[in-house]
């Protein structure tokens, strides 16, 4: 049973998605496209092994080269549009109970949060307005 180079290939491309698949190693899907460019090349082309691997690297180090510096780009990046607790991260508040380093109440976005003094030794009068630095838990962190 003689299997034709471009079928090993295709294979190999295939081993490498489930790679993919399991690990969530993008590398891997590169690596997978380079196998079925040089599988285009075997089957469509005849070209010889030679050829097939200088294909095989060629494309998957261009891809490598190109697409991962532009994914990593893309992590680093925050969401543009904040939701959850990281949106009320930086929101004023206005103080409905006395806040101090042991708790209080704060009123945040329309509705009423426990809160607690970043600086232990200040505390924050009714009426006040306090900004929200963090979050922690149902917790806000005022300042």
């Amino acid at each position: 049973m003689d299997i034709d180079a471009w079928l090993w290939w295709l294979i190999g491309a295939a081993a490498l998605g489930v790679g993919l698949v399991i690990t969530a190693m993008p590398e891997l899907g590169m690596l997978a496209v380079g196998a079925v460019a040089a599988a285009v090349v075997s089957g469509f082309f005849d070209g010889g092994a030679v050829a097939q691997v200088v294909v095989f690297a060629v494309v998957s180090t261009a891809l490598i080269a190109v697409v991962r510096p532009i994914a990593n780009r893309h992590r680093a990046q925050r969401p543009q549009l904040a939701t959850g607790v990281d949106a009320l991260k930086g929101r004023q508040a206005v103080v409905l109970e006395r806040v101090d380093g042991s708790g209080g109440r704060i009123k945040l976005a329309g509705e009423v949060w426990s809160a607690r003094a970043l600086d232990a030794d200040r505390a924050y009068e009714v009426g006040q307005e306090v900004d929200v630095v963090d979050i922690e838990g149902a917790t806000a962190i005022v300042m």
